[in-house]
């Protein structure tokens, strides 16, 4: 069970010309997928960015490529909450088709200033989404 999911179908636009999936293109996916899960939380990147000047770039990323996936084939990507730090949030993701794993991804977000471009603590209102939905997820995962 996952808190979040979102489904995409993958385009000709997204592949190779095998017509299987490109991976910078699965990471352009993946940057969508997160804009998906802020505006699911309740912190839309176009509050946080244009309004809050918060930024949330990625400062690690890790990726295990399980099956390919070719134009056409409807994924599911289901991001889970692993950790909140201060001024972390740290992204566990798995995306699926009809036929089970196709990759996954760890994925470790920073909160930014706009300003300045320096780390700064999660303002206490995304602190709190954060950790509500670490907290349900957690309780998801313990009954699986």
């Amino acid at each position: 069970m996952t808190l979040f999911s979102f489904d995409r179908q993958l385009r000709f636009g997204d592949c190779d010309p095998s017509g299987i999936a490109y991976f910078p293109s699965y990471l352009n996916i993946l940057n969508g997928v997160v804009e998906e899960f802020w505006a699911a939380i309740g912190f839309p990147w176009s509050e946080l960015i244009a309004v809050r000047k918060i930024g949330t770039p990625t400062v690690h990323l890790t990726c295990d490529f399980s099956r390919p996936s070719r134009f056409g084939d409807h994924l599911t990507f289901a991001p889970r909450i692993g950790k909140v730090g201060r001024a972390s949030l740290h992204l566990a993701h798995v995306v699926s088709g009809a036929d089970g794993v196709r990759w996954r991804a760890r994925q470790i977000l920073a909160a930014t200033s706009l300003v300045d471009h320096h780390a700064i603590p999660w303002p206490d209102d995304v602190r709190a989404a954060l950790l509500a939905h670490l907290r349900v997820d957690e309780e998801a995962e313990a009954t699986l």
